[in-house]
């Protein structure tokens, strides 16, 4: 009777442990519900944090989508409309045909899916992982995800100002109350350091972006003008 009341748990030449009573599409809402009430629960007893919280919620299901963004620049508002690459612990980046964009969840006012295009969780999306990488993410894991900004972008959620040290040459709009504009010299202790000598402080931005074209060779010539 097992194999006729939970035949799509059958593995091979054996069955798993059922996870409920419940047929695995009802189980599944369930858990979505669950795991929603239990973060907006969490939300009211950290206000702080539920903004943040949420966000990366949101974002993480829409990683490689479309997204609407309105974020705020003291009392400009700001309109964007771009596809989810990276999601870090406290910001966003959105990439579209011409240019990369970083955006704090604290500068967010609101954020959905553009209108017209469906809405559709992100849970079909996998990562295809070679043998090789396989056996070194198994037994040197921590090195491997280190060298690579893909695997750190997949495993863990970085801080804005972790991101930023890998533009190190590259050009960027900063928009902190005002714009400014150059190359970035260096990124440490919560300041993002230009080529001009101007210091921003990273948690008063709050916009940043950037054109992929130029980018590349930006990074690559700054390391033999480093080097110099």
């Amino acid at each position: 009777m097992y194999e006729k009341d939970y035949p799509e748990l059958k593995k091979e030449e054996g069955y798993t442990s059922p996870a409920s009573s419940l047929p695995l599409h009802e189980l599944k809402m369930l858990q979505e519900y669950i795991h929603s009430a239990n973060l907006q629960n969490l939300g009211q007893k950290l206000p702080n944090y539920k903004q943040q919280m949420i966000l990366l919620k949101f974002f993480k299901a829409k990683k490689n989508q479309l997204v609407e963004i309105y974020s705020r620049n003291r009392e400009e508002v700001i309109h964007t409309i771009g596809k989810v690459t990276v999601v870090g612990r406290n910001f966003v980046m959105l990439r579209t045909l011409f240019t990369r964009i970083w955006i704090p969840y604290t500068a967010i006012h609101s954020a959905k899916t553009p209108f017209g295009i469906a809405d559709v969780p992100a849970s079909h999306q996998n990562v295809v992982i070679d043998e090789e990488l396989r056996r070194k993410l198994l037994t040197n894991f921590g090195a491997t995800v280190a060298e690579k900004e893909t695997l750190r972008q997949q495993f863990f959620e970085e801080l804005l100002e972790t991101n930023l040290k890998n533009m190190k040459g590259t050009k960027l709009t900063i928009t902190a109350g005002k714009q400014h504009s150059g190359k970035v010299r260096e990124v440490q202790l919560g300041k993002i350091i230009l080529k001009n000598n101007e210091e921003l402080m990273i948690n008063k931005i709050n916009y940043i972006k950037q054109a992929r074209f130029i980018s590349f060779f930006q990074r690559y010539l700054s390391k033999w003008t480093f080097k110099v």
